[in-house]
């Protein structure tokens, strides 16, 4: 099942117009944006865990990134509320669940291989710094060429054109993200080649989840 694996084209995916699809797993369900294989390799997904439902424990070969986007989120460690920022490099062991339901964007086996680092990061009380223009910018990781941030947008800002050296990936955790390509509401997933070009703004104020410099 390879899904969306050229990394030299252009991806846009509005995930809250998606079916669920279930996993192997009783009560986890996913809307796949990228994979390699069925169950293993490179995948980015948004998963979705009904109230009570739970993964045995295990490992994650070349890391697990989650951003936890609604209900709570939880592993041996402690419950994590919408809003927190993960990322669990290979050899971490841990088995999640979740009591009340939650839904998360997971992006596995994606660590570049120098990258060791465990990350978790409250980005509800974490500080914005400033950005470039009226942009505030909350970073969350470096490794490498490859830097994740969250961005916030004031309404009306308009960034300069730019090209995405080593490629870019977007989610819209909420607003209204905008460029000559498109529209692209709260949920939305984007992913922009190497040296792929755009001129962004917004309208109302957005928050995006940015990942840079990785593909």
């Amino acid at each position: 099942m390879m899904l969306n694996m050229d990394f030299s084209k252009s991806v846009v995916i509005g995930t809250r117009n998606q079916e669920w699809i279930k996993s192997p797993i009783p009560g986890v369900e996913r809307i796949p944006l990228a994979r390699e294989e069925a169950e293993r390799g490179h995948a980015t997904s948004i998963v979705r865990y009904k109230p009570g439902a739970s993964f045995p424990a295990h490992d994650h070969p070349l890391g697990e990134e989650i951003l936890v986007l609604d209900g709570t989120f939880s592993d041996e460690t402690g419950d994590y509320l919408a809003g927190t920022y993960f990322r669990n490099p290979q050899g971490f062991l841990h088995a999640p669940f979740s009591k009340e339901g939650c839904v998360i964007l997971v992006k596995l086996h994606q660590f570049q291989e120098t990258d060791h680092v465990h990350v978790c990061i409250d980005t509800s009380t974490a500080k914005w710094h400033p950005g470039i223009g009226n942009l505030q910018v909350m970073p969350l990781h470096e490794c490498g060429t490859e830097s994740v941030a969250l961005v916030k947008w004031p309404a009306g800002e308009h960034f300069q054109s730019h090209t995405h050296f080593g490629g870019e990936e977007i989610y819209v955790i909420s607003g209204e993200f905008i460029d000559e390509h498109g529209r692209y509401p709260a949920g939305t997933w984007i992913r922009s080649p190497h040296m792929s070009r755009h001129d962004p703004y917004v309208e109302q104020e957005t928050i995006i989840l940015v990942k840079v410099g990785h593909l």
